[in-house]
């Protein structure tokens, strides 16, 4: 967004992909999911304009992945309070703030998605309604995809959202960070939302695993 607000390029490609890692018998199990979102981002034929930002982080250390070793390590119940809520309010809180916008202003909000708590919590807790969040809120769906959860949801409600409607966007990353979004949807959504598979279409057409065929995919079965 920098860059092509200085005209150093034209066109940028963003992309949040992860593939969420948990060691046997872990509570990340419960979660763990793949997935990947990109965003083309330029100022011509704009579909959703981002009207403003605002960031918040700290050293907040809750999820690490020591040396060598295959799985991560987090601290339980320390990655909600301390960790998810304070920074995904606190980011929420100074965008609305900066832009003098309220809760109501918004027709859609998507919050970083661990689980399918997590945001809707959060959401409450900021004056937002459920109605604003479930268009997004994808990890009920798969899981949580890391780095790719918040722009998953930001792509689903793009797909369904209307002229001149605004969308809320709120990240967040174990270290701790989170960055807040404002998006205003233009006339011209409606040329690009049939010309892409949405992603509906995605979930219609997902295949589950068993536990075993799981474990032995990740590799977790070793002969």
């Amino acid at each position: 967004m920098g860059l092509v607000a200085l005209n150093k390029i034209k066109y940028g490609l963003a992309i949040g992909a992860d593939a969420s890692q948990a060691s046997p018998g872990d509570a990340l199990e419960y979660t763990a999911a793949a997935g990947s979102a990109a965003f083309v981002i330029g100022q011509d034929r704009v579909v959703a304009e981002i009207e403003d930002f605002a960031s918040f982080t700290t050293d907040t250390p809750d999820f690490w992945r020591r040396d060598l070793q295959k799985y991560p390590s987090h601290s339980g119940r320390f990655t909600g309070e301390p960790a998810y809520f304070r920074h995904t309010i606190s980011a929420t809180k100074a965008l609305l703030e900066k832009t003098g916008l309220q809760p109501a202003d918004f027709d859609f909000a998507v919050f970083h998605q661990p689980n399918g708590k997590f945001p809707l919590k959060a959401a409450k807790s900021l004056g937002f309604t459920s109605a604003q969040v479930k268009p997004g809120l994808m990890v009920t769906n798969f899981g949580n995809t890391y780095s790719a959860a918040s722009m998953i949801g930001l792509a689903a409600v793009l797909d369904k959202a209307s002229p001149s409607q605004r969308i809320l966007l709120t990240s967040f990353g174990s270290g701790a960070g989170s960055d807040s979004f404002a998006f205003r949807v233009t006339d011209l959504i409606g040329e690009v939302q049939e010309k892409a598979m949405k992603v509906e279409h995605f979930l219609s057409s997902k295949k589950y695993l068993d536990y075993a065929a799981y474990a032995k995919h990740q590799g977790k079965i070793r002969m």
